[in-house]
């Protein structure tokens, strides 16, 4: 009898993050490994764009993801497993901070190191994107750090404003108000 269901499209779809969470809780290293496959490059960037800074970006993204590890056993799917692992690397951007006691000035060649992170997400680029990307950068890097974090959870990381504010401890109007201030400013940077 014919379901009508394709079952080879079923075989083959990609398993979401949670499922592969507690397929690795259950035991799975593979699961574990596509799990980071799926998330390493978009959480290094992430870093990378707080922080401006390579030896410490490595650093951060080491300690949240043996973070990630030591919690596995007790992770539940209450909340989607990008949310939470982007609250843990938060939570370590603001101890660091919080251990500096001030935000350092970014390095000179800060812009340049961002900049050849690959981004294997995005086609081969034109001269003409390569310049609009470095304006839009320069702009986000000039805003304030909520309105920068937001931005870059929200464009970059296409998180929810629901899952901004869980990962960030505002609300969801807070979130959205943070959002639009940014948006203006960007706009109005880059009609300059």
């Amino acid at each position: 009898m014919d379901s009508g269901i394709d079952t080879t499209a079923l075989q083959t779809a990609e398993p979401d993050d949670a499922a592969l969470m507690l397929a690795w809780a259950g035991g799975d290293v593979a699961a574990f490994e596509q799990l980071y496959a799926r998330h390493r490059a978009p959480l290094y960037r992430f870093l990378m764009r707080q922080l401006r800074n390579a030896a410490l970006a490595d650093e951060l993204f080491q300690d949240v993801w043996q973070r990630v590890i030591g919690a596995r056993a007790g992770w539940k799917p209450e909340a989607a497993f990008s949310t939470w692992l982007y609250r843990i690397a938060h939570n370590r951007l603001n101890d660091h901070w919080r251990s500096l006691k001030h935000r350092p000035p970014a390095p000179e060649d800060g812009d340049e190191r961002a900049a050849r992170i690959p981004d294997p997400d995005t086609p081969e680029r034109t001269l003409t994107e390569f310049e609009q990307r470095r304006r839009l950068q320069r702009a986000i890097e000039e805003l304030p750090d909520e309105q920068r974090l937001v931005v870059s959870l929200r464009l970059e990381q296409e998180l929810s404003l629901e899952e901004i504010g869980e990962i960030t401890g505002v609300g969801r109007e807070t979130v959205k108000s943070r959002l639009r201030y940014a948006m203006d400013k960007l706009r109005a940077r880059l009609n300059e």
